[in-house]
């Protein structure tokens, strides 16, 4: 029995589903990469079960799969909602200590005794006087990215199965790993049978998310000479050197802590190596794929500008495709996100068409045929102590979910 009776439905299941240490793990090649996600995995189900939907079960590649049938006579299309159960390796996600503050009147919130959450760090603050806000203790991320899209689409599911609102066949996943890149490497987009998705997994109360970066990572290895430091002059070239200098003279305006909005950036994550030989890592980011080629040759000039510098170096510079801006493929199928918006509108909300700076799952399913925009969830600041939900913003997210449904089928009468 959930102890917050007094919080509605969707907020009592997040507080429940905080509770379950679900950080995705880089260094793992596992599918999930931790196995503490299959726990919060497996208890979805049961829950879903719960609720009546008696083919809820984790498919071959543990991704959760469920149908909810139309109770329309028309024909509807089969309609996808989408969240992912794992937390951000970027801070600890295990022994989640939520904290209620209800009645919020603005100011800070206090964490613990060393932290506190205030307006200047997430100004979404002001827009939620009179709410209820979860955090964190301080001590470790909340979990909102993205159980605040896991409780929604739930609750949404409960209050369909009343049969109040009239809908469309809908197909339930939930994902794993997405905090690292891996969300759908093995969804089975064929068998999970929807023509069009919605990931639920964005911000701030009001905003559909129609565009993702263009993504490549960039490997640069910088080649030199190793010979005994005490004879060096004239024969060592350090390979350190030369990446560092590389590093060094990256565009400055062009990095992410000097950059928002539909700016890009190329950010060097890590460096390795020694004298003998060097190794830098980059992300590249940008909205456009002419602008992200641009990139590509500022590296490849770079690196032809540190071999004439360094006599004797060697640099090479290897380019992989990391996903593309979904507006590509979302473009093609307009009504996807028109309905989404309408939908905000009718949940008395304002729809905002906004564009993530990062991806999502759905950048990853629009190229493999299944379009699928990015819904609100209301959370903030995520991956980080700081991370914030009011329950009402995740109402709202199921009423936004619950207007969306409804559409579709209105629509395909």
């Amino acid at each position: 029995m959930d102890k917050h009776t007094e919080l509605p439905s969707v907020a009592q299941r997040f507080l429940r589903y905080v509770g379950y240490d679900t950080q995705s793990d880089e260094a793992s090649s596992t599918r999930p990469s931790s196995a503490r996600q299959l726990k919060l995995l497996r208890l979805l189900v049961e829950e879903l079960q719960a609720l009546g939907l008696s083919d809820a079960h984790l498919d071959d590649h543990s991704y959760v799969i469920a149908s909810v049938p139309s109770n329309v006579a028309h024909s509807v299309p089969t309609i996808g909602l989408i969240a992912h159960v794992d937390t951000s390796p970027e801070m600890t996600g295990a022994d989640v200590k939520p904290q209620i503050h209800p009645n919020y009147q603005g100011g800070p919130i206090k964490l613990n005794a060393e932290y506190q959450l205030t307006p200047e760090q997430s100004p979404e603050l002001a827009t939620h006087h009179g709410h209820t806000i979860i955090t964190s203790d301080g001590t470790t991320l909340l979990g909102a990215d993205n159980k605040a899209g896991v409780a929604s689409i739930i609750t949404l599911v409960e209050r369909l199965l009343r049969g109040d609102v009239r809908h469309g066949p809908l197909r339930i996943a939930f994902t794993y790993d997405e905090e690292i890149g891996r969300g759908t490497e093995t969804f089975d987009v064929e068998a999970f049978g929807a023509k069009y998705a919605y990931t639920v997994d964005g911000e701030t109360v009001g905003h559909i998310e129609n565009e993702t970066f263009c993504a490549d990572s960039a490997v640069i290895t910088c080649h030199g000479v190793n010979v005994h430091p005490g004879y060096a002059k004239g024969r060592m070239v350090n390979a350190l050197k030369v990446a560092a200098e590389i590093v060094a003279r990256l565009p400055a305006g062009q990095s992410p802590e000097a950059t928002d909005g539909r700016e890009g950036y190329i950010h060097p994550v890590a460096i390795s190596g020694g004298v003998e030989q060097a190794t830098v890592k980059l992300i590249l980011r940008d909205f456009e794929l002419e602008k992200l080629a641009v990139q590509h040759q500022q590296l490849l000039q770079l690196a032809r500008e540190a071999e004439a510098r360094f006599a004797g170096a060697k640099v090479e510079v290897v380019f992989e495709e990391s996903y593309r801006n979904m507006r590509l493929v979302l473009d093609q199928h307009p009504e996807v996100v028109e309905l989404a918006i309408e939908a905000t509108r009718r949940a008395g909300l304002e729809p905002k068409l906004s564009c993530i700076r990062g991806g999502t799952d759905g950048a990853a399913l629009s190229f493999r045929g299944l379009p699928t925009p990015n819904i609100f969830t209301g959370g903030h600041l995520f991956h980080s102590r700081f991370e914030w939900v009011a329950v009402e913003a995740m109402q709202a997210t199921v009423d936004t979910l619950t207007e969306l449904v409804s559409l579709w089928a209105e629509r395909s009468a």
